[in-house]
Formats: structure tokens, C-alpha cells, sequence
């Protein structure tokens, strides 16, 4: 077993941290799976929730990378995001965050189950809102670091085969490919349409 992985690893450029999750198995309190569709958001990204600055919402993504960054979308849903580095060398994130899309559930699937009410496994984590609902994630979580309790994130063993395409539930910034997942999963959210 690999070694989990630190606050260094999101000190890095978000395109490449998104792109790196794809494959890594996230844990929260021993629940959850591997990661199988990431987005990337970036400071001078029309669509990310830090493009027009810090606000009392959004201010995690300012601070320090290797943290979740928690939101409601349309009042209804929470999604987790891993804050990393936008490109600007001064150790902060600076508005940068990986949207984490959909997860193969692999461990826990009777509380998942529990949770979302539901059983069957395509379904329990194919989302960001479903993501969060099945590994009890809420707004409590947010601005805690991604190395310590209750999360756990190891690396894939192997570099796994990732497909690259355009975001998905944005109205800005939708050509740009920074929709990740792994090549053949049956587990995202909705298929890649490769860039």
C-alpha cells in the first residue's frame, strides 16, 4: 500500500492534480471508493466560484492547498472540491479547487446505500451531490485538511488510462477540457466526450 497522500501533492498545478485524483481512493471515516471524474477550476476560470475574489463562501479556495472546500449547489446539494495551486508562487491556493464528480464505491457500500437510499452501486456516487450524500459529507467538512481525520486518500498503485473532456452543469467556460475520468468507467456521472 502506497502512502497517503499529503498537502504537497495539491501544491501543484489543479489541471495536473485533477487529472493525477483519477484512480486515487478516497476515504471519509472509512467510507468511499476510488476516484473515477474530476473537474478542474481555476482563478481565471469564468466558471469557478473564485473568479471575481474571495468571499465569506468561496475563501477557503484562497487559503492553504490540500483542504475541502464544500459547497451547497442550487440550495439542494453539497459537492466537495480539493483546493490546489492556480499557477501563483506564494504558497497559497489562490482560487484554484478539483470538483470530485463521481467515485467507484469500494468500501462502506451498506452506509452509502444507507444514505442515498438506494442500492444499486452505478448510482451511488455517479455525481457530486451523490458523492457527498453517500460519504456524509456536509458543510461541517469544509476547510478541513485532506491529510488528516476523517479523510484518507491514497494513490492509485498503477498510473491509470484517463480520458479528457469538456465540464458538464456550467453555463461558462464549457469547452475548456478539464473534465477528467477514468477510460472505460462505468462509474462517472455521465460519459466523456473526449476534447
Amino acid at each position: 500500500m502506497s502512502a497517503p497522500l499529503t498537502k504537497a501533492f495539491f501544491a501543484r498545478n489543479v489541471v495536473d492534480v485533477a487529472r493525477d485524483l483519477i484512480g486515487a481512493t478516497l476515504l471519509v471515516d472509512g467510507v468511499g471508493g476510488v476516484i473515477v471524474e474530476t473537474e478542474a477550476y481555476d482563478r481565471d476560470d469564468p466558471a469557478s466560484h473564485s473568479y471575481s475574489g474571495p468571499t465569506p463562501r468561496n475563501r477557503v479556495m484562497f487559503g492553504e492547498p490540500g483542504h475541502a472546500y464544500i459547497y451547497r449547489s442550487y440550495g439542494i446539494h453539497w459537492c466537495v472540491n480539493f483546493v490546489c495551486r492556480s499557477g501563483v508562487d506564494d504558497g497559497l491556493a489562490t482560487g484554484a479547487a478539483v470538483l470530485i464528480r463521481a467515485i467507484a464505491p469500494t468500501h462502506g457500500i451498506g452506509e452509502m446505500v444507507a444514505r442515498r437510499g438506494l442500492d444499486n452501486p452505478l448510482q451511488l456516487c455517479a455525481g457530486p451531490g451523490r458523492v457527498c450524500q453517500a460519504l456524509g459529507l456536509s458543510i461541517a467538512h469544509n476547510g478541513l485538511a485532506l491529510d488528516e481525520p476523517p479523510f484518507l486518500l491514497e494513490p492509485a498503485e498503477e498510473r491509470p488510462p484517463v480520458v479528457a473532456g469538456p465540464r458538464i452543469g456550467i453555463s461558462k467556460g464549457v469547452e475548456t477540457p478539464w473534465r477528467f475520468g477514468l477510460a472505460g468507467s462505468r462509474y462517472v456521472s455521465k460519459k466523456l466526450r473526449q476534447a
